[in-house]
């Protein structure tokens, strides 16, 4: 059958868009279409489980508009689903001098963007909260929280299917083409053909390739990095109670090691944050000759390189070297020992990279003939995702003219 909408790519953003144009056009017979076997089975599940609060994002935003609107809305479909959630709080923590005017600037953007209950502590407060902790102060963060992402986008595409029994979804369906003609548009993927009406792309890893086979022309690419956790013992786990952050540095375009009190009870240490030479790789030596030479042959990554020469250093010798990362994880909680750490699971967070190096910081939708791409959803994109699902629903309704 021809469905009248084709999703590309079952992550939580694209699982979300399902729900939320389910819900508003009940008789829209919708098809979602995922390579892998299992939903969320890339970015989705292997990120640190975070519900963010909105803290960091430039004021006005697309991340701060939509992190915003999309916890609230993710809580309450948790609360609802009965999906496993805590809106347990977290700290970011000072541990120098030369880290509390950055802590400002967070604090006064957290402000500005309804980060409700965000308020400045000092180093006794933070004790209360994490007594194992040494600090200079710190935010307080009532509002951030931990969920099961994997199966809050189970549940979402279950719900979406349950109301329109025309509608469908396709695991272990890779896209490897895009045939138009004035009548009809066909997806061709490894499992035979599909057709649809209109096309939204949701490709995390994929989307500028995904993009590219649409006829999208496209400057930027995307570029892996790979992020490594370690995990608490059970003897260590004491030393966290829930969420504690490190105030990020400006100049690089993560937020630093943390520590994340997971759904099932794990205490995570992580991410760091390095190239991977392969998109899907979450192993350390993991390589893929396509991914590489498309990567390494983009003079946009090697402008981020050159720009963050000592961090990448510094991430990679950390990524192979326990010793190193302990020492990253004692600026915030000295007392902890060789022991009292192991190594946890890895995961891949997507970059879209300008040509000259910048990491396309907010989220970014692309429009072409009968299609919209998702091309850039990094973090907050999983706490955000039912507020973008809802976007992209309104921006159907323009570039489509459903309205």
């Amino acid at each position: 059958m021809a469905y009248d909408v084709a999703i590309i790519g079952g992550g939580i953003v694209g699982a979300a868009t399902l729900y939320k144009m389910q819900k508003r056009y009940p008789d829209l017979a919708i098809v979602l279409i995922e390579k892998e076997a299992k939903l969320a089975d890339h970015q989705t599940g292997n990120n640190s489980g975070v519900i963010h609060s909105g803290l960091y994002y430039k004021p006005g935003s697309l991340k701060a508009k939509n992190c915003v609107a999309g916890r609230h809305e993710l809580v309450a479909f948790a609360k609802e689903h009965h999906i496993a959630h805590d809106v347990c709080g977290k700290v970011v923590v000072a541990v120098d001098q030369s880290e509390l005017s950055n802590m400002d600037k967070i604090f006064q953007n957290g402000l500005a963007n309804n980060t409700e209950g965000i308020e400045m502590i000092d180093a006794k407060r933070v004790k209360e909260i994490e007594p194992y902790v040494e600090s200079i102060g710190g935010i307080w963060v009532p509002c951030t929280g931990i969920i099961d992402f994997r199966g809050a986008t189970e549940k979402m595409a279950e719900i979406a299917l349950s109301m329109q029994p025309k509608s469908a979804m396709k695991l272990g369906h890779e896209v490897i083409g895009i045939e138009r003609s004035p009548e009809k548009t066909t997806i061709v993927t490894n499992k035979g053909t599909v057709e649809a009406k209109f096309l939204i792309f949701c490709g995390g890893l994929q989307a500028d390739r995904l993009a590219k086979k649409d006829g999208v022309k496209l400057k930027e690419k995307v570029v892996g990095f790979r992020g490594d956790y370690y995990e608490l013992t059970e003897e260590a786990k004491h030393k966290v109670k829930n969420l504690i952050y490190p105030v990020p540095n400006p100049d690089f375009p993560f937020l630093g090691v943390h520590f994340t009190r997971m759904t099932n009870g794990e205490i995570e240490c992580g991410p760091n944050a390095v190239f991977t030479f392969k998109r899907e790789g979450y192993g350390k030596t993991d390589f893929s000759m396509k991914d590489t030479f498309d990567a390494l042959t983009y003079k946009g990554t090697w402008k981020l390189f050159f720009n963050n020469m000592k961090f990448g250093i510094d991430e990679y010798r950390r990524a192979f070297s326990k010793r190193l990362f302990l020492k990253t994880l004692q600026r915030i909680i000295p007392s902890l020992t060789m022991e009292d750490i192991h190594p946890g699971r890895a995961g891949v967070r997507a970059l879209l990279l300008a040509e000259d190096g910048d990491t396309r910081d907010d989220f970014r939708f692309e429009f072409h003939e009968n299609s919209i791409h998702v091309l850039n959803a990094p973090s907050p994109a999983a706490t955000a995702s039912l507020a973008i699902g809802g976007q992209i629903v309104d921006e159907a309704e323009k570039h489509f003219g459903w309205k």
